[in-house]
This record gives C-alpha cells, structure tokens and sequence, in this order.
C-alpha cells in the first residue's frame, strides 16, 4: 500500500486532542444519533429546525462548512438535554480550526490524500500492515521515486513531483513533539523486493533501521516461514483516536482509497492487525531480518 491515493517496541503514547476532522466526525454522529433518537427523518427534521433537508445530510456526513447556530437549532428540535446541546455547538464552532502540525498546500492535491494527513495530522497512533512496499511515512524519496505506477495510474511529471515532495512532508509527522505511536507489520516480500537497484534498497532499510528504533515507532516482519494470509491480499492503516470508537481505516484497492469506519470493520482490523504481529517476528529479530536482507541486496 502506497498510503497515497491515485511488538509495541515500548512506545510512549503522546496526549492528543481532537483536531479539526476528528471534530467533524464526532459532530456528524452525534447529529445522526440525536435525529434517529426523535424518530425524524432528515427532510422532516430540516423543517422543523429551518434548514434544507441537504443541510442536514452534509452535517451528517461531514461534508461542507458548519454553522454552529444551525447546529443549536438542530439539537433544540431532537430535544437534546443542554448539556449535550452545549458540547455539539462547542464542536461546531471548533470544527474549523486548523492546529495540526502542518496544513499541506498542494493545489491538485486529491481529497482523500487530504483526508488521510489530516487524520494522520490527529492520530494518537496508528497500526500499519503492508504487504508490498515500504509504508509512504517511512520511505526515502530514492525509493518513492523507483516505484512503477501501474496502468491507469500514470500522473503528470509535474504532479509526480508534487505527491513526491508532499509525501517527504508527511513524515515529518514523525518526528514532531506530537508523533503518534506508530506500529508496523511488514510482510518479508517489502524487504526481499528490489525496488530501485541495491543503492535504494540498502538507503531505504537503514532508514527502516533507524526509525524502527525511535521509541514511538515500532517495525516488525511476518516472516514467509509463518505462511499465507487472508491480510497479506492487501494493506491496511488503523489511524486511531483517544476514543477508540473514532478510529478510522484507511485502505486502498483498484477502485481508489477507501475510509472504513463502522464499528464492525474497525473491530476486524484491529483484530487482523493483533493476530498479524503476534505472528510477526519480535521487533528485534525484525531488525535482525532487515539487516540481514540489507546485505543481501548488496550483495547481488
């Protein structure tokens, strides 16, 4: 998984709060929740409370800019106690800002690339299984630059450029004072896989070295000798909330990127990406692996 669209190793968990997506989210469900709660449907709901029945939809969904009177309105006619009433209107007013660590800029930047930073931007820690290549937060510009684009998938030079440098950016992520736990399981193909020519390969697992040793990041291998998974057929992002019922998957196929969030897609991922890396090597057997496999592609 390139994370673009077209062992614990001991880490700390930083404190993070909701950022400006995550908000949004928690709005749109509370919103939902309310409505469904008084028994209205979305068009019977906008005129009680003055609003389009589209209005409702969007703040349902998270689409569009919010106005908090509106919100106020909305919850006064579902009957919701002040206190809730209170804390939705609070993330309404909120649901604007813009505190992440970085707010990208590219222009043809497309949606669902923006939706992961941000949620990448808010993560208090994210699980990551890959099965093909190294994950786009760890990898060097030498080795996102040797990856072949598939048919249908050729880009612009220009824009080749701009989702290469935006993908430098993002891993900066990494080292701000707001990083996330990172997890990773690597299936062995990503590290026996020539990508690039033995110069990149050997760049790209020091680096998987080095950040594997950072205490909020965490690399494991599943090793060929455990065997075929039903995973191993694609990769696989957890990005999690404080509030696990916030978290959100984040995959990728040929129909495009997709963001799972209902409550039984969150549970099989977390529960693929448990059994995944109790069967991977420990992280320091992990190392051991992608030393060795360093040595290997100088070797040829």
């Amino acid at each position: 998984m390139t994370d673009e669209p077209h062992g614990s190793g001991g880490a700390v968990e930083p404190t993070h709060g909701p950022g400006p997506t995550t908000r949004r989210r928690q709005l749109a469900l509370g919103l939902r929740a309310l409505r469904k709660a008084a028994g209205l449907t979305a068009e019977q709901a906008g005129e009680l409370a003055g609003v389009s029945k589209a209005t409702v939809s969007r703040y349902e969904t998270s689409k569009g800019n919010v106005r908090w009177n509106q919100v106020d309105q909305l919850c006064r006619v579902y009957g919701a106690p002040d206190e809730g009433r209170l804390a939705l209107v609070d993330l309404a007013k909120t649901s604007k800002a813009t505190d992440g660590w970085w707010v990208p800029r590219v222009s043809s930047m497309p949606s669902a690339l923006g939706m992961l930073i941000a949620l990448e931007n808010e993560a208090a820690r994210i699980r990551q299984f890959t099965s093909s290549v190294v994950p786009g937060l760890l990898q060097t510009s030498g080795y996102a630059r040797a990856i072949k684009a598939t048919p249908g998938y050729g880009l612009p030079q220009a824009q080749v450029e701009e989702f290469l440098d935006t993908r430098m950016l993002r891993q900066a992520l990494l080292d701000h004072d707001r990083s996330p736990q990172y997890r990773v399981v690597l299936d062995e193909s990503v590290l026996r896989r020539n990508v690039g020519g033995p110069a990149v390969m050997a760049e790209q697992l020091d680096v998987l070295l080095d950040r594997g040793s950072c205490p909020r990041v965490s690399i494991q291998v599943l090793p060929f000798s455990k065997g075929a998974y039903s995973a191993s057929l694609t990769g696989f992002m957890i990005l999690g909330a404080e509030d696990p019922s916030y978290d959100v998957i984040y995959t990728e196929n040929t129909g495009g990127s997709l963001f799972l969030e209902q409550e039984e897609e969150r549970q099989v991922a977390s529960a693929s990406f448990h059994y995944l890396s109790t069967e991977a090597l420990s992280v320091e057997s992990s190392a051991e692996m992608i030393a060795e496999a360093r040595k290997k592609h100088l070797q040829v």
